[in-house]
Parts: C-alpha cells; sequence; structure tokens
C-alpha cells in the first residue's frame, strides 16, 4: 500500500514509481511515532573457535565486544549503505550475543529504536548482519567454515503494521 492508502504500483513494491524507476519513499505525510525493531541471526562455528570466542582468547581480541561495537555503528549507518533507506535519528541501539555450545553458534540480536516517520527493520537487521560479519572476521583464521544464517526481523511496531513473531 501506498502513504495514500491506494495500493503501490508494481506490485506493491514502494521503492519504484509508476514508470518503474527506484524512488525513496516519500513520509512526509505519515505521523511521527516510537518506532522498534528486533532482529536476530546465527553464525555457525567449529566448536574450538566457539571456545576461543567464550574464552576471549582470540588473536584479534574481544570477539563479541568489538562485533557489538560494530553492529551498533552499522545500524547508524545503514541509511548510507542500503540505498533506499531514510536516514534516520536513532534513540536507541542494543546488541547482545548469545552463544550455545549444542548448536556450536552464535546468536546476534539487536534492537533499535526511533521516534520518527519510518521503521527501524533495516538498521537491525543491518546491525545483526555487520555484528556477524565481524565474528566471522575475527574467526576466520581459525575456521572458515563458518555460515550465517536464521537473519530475521522478529518484531517491529509502531507503524501502521506490527510483526511479532518467535525466533527461529
Amino acid at each position: 500500500m501506498s502513504t495514500s492508502g491506494e495500493p503501490a504500483p508494481n506490485g506493491g513494491l514502494t521503492h519504484f514509481d509508476q514508470g518503474g524507476q527506484a524512488h525513496m519513499v516519500d513520509v512526509g505525510g505519515k505521523n511521527e511515532t516510537h518506532r522498534v525493531a528486533l532482529a536476530t541471526g546465527v553464525i555457525r562455528m567449529q566448536p574450538a573457535t566457539l571456545a576461543i570466542i567464550e574464552a576471549g582468547t582470540a588473536k584479534k581480541g574481544d570477539v563479541l565486544g568489538i562485533a557489538r561495537i560494530a553492529a551498533i555503528m552499522a545500524a547508524k549507518r545503514t541509511g548510507e549503505l542500503i540505498p533506499l533507506c531514510h536516514p534516520l535519528a536513532l534513540t536507541h541501539v542494543s546488541v547482545e550475543f548469545e552463544t550455545d555450545a549444542a548448536s556450536s553458534s552464535v546468536r546476534c540480536t539487536a534492537r533499535v529504536e526511533t521516534f520518527g516517520k519510518t521503521g527501524v527493520e533495516m538498521e537491525a537487521l543491518t546491525a545483526v548482519q555487520v555484528g556477524l560479519l565481524t565474528v566471522y572476521d575475527m574467526s576466520k583464521a581459525v575456521d572458515k567454515s563458518m555460515v550465517m544464517t536464521d537473519i530475521c526481523v522478529t518484531e517491529k511496531r509502531g507503524g501502521k503494521s506490527d510483526i511479532n513473531m518467535a525466533r527461529p
């Protein structure tokens, strides 16, 4: 749907105009509301790699601490990285990592908030992706078989439609 309530052209893809050309969606007529999004994702690795991360003995330093900072920075820069995203004044970004020995994995969860006219799902997803990429970068010397998976928005609220899904 467009902001006017009419079906958007091109099958509902709002980032294309009637002529099929890419454009930034006009959010000028939308109300400012408190927007929240949570996203999550997992990186699977060898058990020995997870042990190094948990022990804090990686040669490049504190893997999860640095990945947290990278994820927060990425959320703040999403408008520069994703061409048609609006640059947003974020009011809150938090990033958590959970290790799971049973699946030999690390889960990254990002929560992003703003008070504005458009949602923060892309910022939350970008934070998760960059957090996981940083784990990969800092651990690839000992494990080149790591796989990032299950990246998704698990919660979104504050706009026209809310999402609340159980995480994968």
